[in-house]
């Protein structure tokens, strides 16, 4: 089981590390980000829908005392994350944000250990934090920093948000089925974004064309999207949910951490951007923290909650 979700937390890692550049040929073709996010969004929430109503009608069947649940995950863990990292960046540096969203493993540690009230392995602390220096050493977090606050507090939001979707991840039950959750969210979220994507004004002819981001390969805008909501929000969301489901909140979000590692080795095999030692160091600390993390997961007994109660509470794993 722990290996298990290991690789599946790793597979949806590199998965997820695709989002960006196939992104980058959207944006290069005329849509903004907020456009190319909600296609990402509404593609992958009509596929996953049409797949299901298909070959597994029940999954999209919500528990009426589960839908507020479900309405949260669309907003927060979805549409929340996406949204608020890009307005973000229209006040702050892409890599400050980019850091400020990966704070969720730091964030689900906290709440995890704080508001739930479970004693993890101290790998699983110091992982985390080691994740998130190694981030902020990748995006280089000190060039040209501004002290926006309200982009600080969006960017917090984000990684908020962030954290939010592991801890919904791992607190579901059985009554809710897993892809049935991810459709419903993916819908919803589009659903969300719609007054800020406008998607009538999308530019749609921009999805004929062939287009290369400056010193990257030449794709069609096309082909770029149709891997980015297969690939890059399909698979990387199933695996994700599942590996969650597998190991826990806290070490899911730090071995996911491995996606901005990923996202920089495919920008410079697909888009043409090199990899500098600040990358490399970083992302060596990352690899640590998420190799820390997931010995959290070893087979050592689980610990229980300090607080007493008519029955312990097992820490996942």
């Amino acid at each position: 089981m722990r290996y298990a979700g290991l690789a599946l937390a790793f597979v949806s890692s590199c998965c997820f590390a695709f989002s960006g550049p196939m992104a980058k040929y959207l944006i290069e073709a005329g849509l903004a980000p907020v456009e190319a996010v909600w296609t990402r969004m509404a593609g992958a929430g009509v596929l996953l829908l049409a797949v299901l109503v298909v070959f597994r009608p029940r999954a999209l069947r919500i528990p009426r005392a589960r839908l507020p649940f479900f309405a949260l995950y669309a907003v927060m863990a979805v549409a929340g994350v996406q949204a608020l990292y890009f307005v973000a960046i229209t006040r702050l540096p892409v890599g400050v944000a980019l850091l400020l969203e990966f704070m969720a493993p730091v964030m689900v540690v906290a709440w995890v250990r704080f508001i739930r009230k479970v004693r993890l392995a101290r790998a699983a602390y110091v992982g985390a934090v080691t994740a998130v220096v190694g981030l902020g050493i990748v995006v280089e977090a000190w060039q040209g920093l501004r002290l926006d606050a309200l982009g600080l507090l969006l960017g917090l939001l984000a990684g908020a948000c962030c954290a939010g979707y592991f801890l919904m991840n791992d607190s579901f039950g059985d009554d809710v089925d897993p892809l049935g959750l991810i459709a419903w969210g993916m819908a919803g979220a589009a659903l969300v974004l719609i007054p800020f994507a406008r998607p009538w004004n999308i530019p749609w002819d921009a999805f004929t064309l062939t287009t290369a981001p400056e010193g990257g390969l030449r794709l069609p805008v096309l082909g770029a999207y149709l891997w980015m909501v297969l690939i890059a929000t399909v698979v990387a969301y199933i695996l994700g949910v599942n590996a969650v489901r597998r190991l826990s909140a806290a070490v899911g979000a730090t071995v996911a951490s491995l996606e901005v590692i990923g996202g920089a080795i495919v920008a410079w095999a697909l888009v043409g951007e090199t990899l500098g030692v600040f990358q490399i160091v970083g992302g060596l600390l990352v690899l640590s923290g998420a190799l820390l993390a997931q010995t959290a997961t070893s087979g050592a007994p689980p610990a229980v909650v300090e607080e007493p109660g008519p029955e312990p509470v097992v820490a996942p794993g």
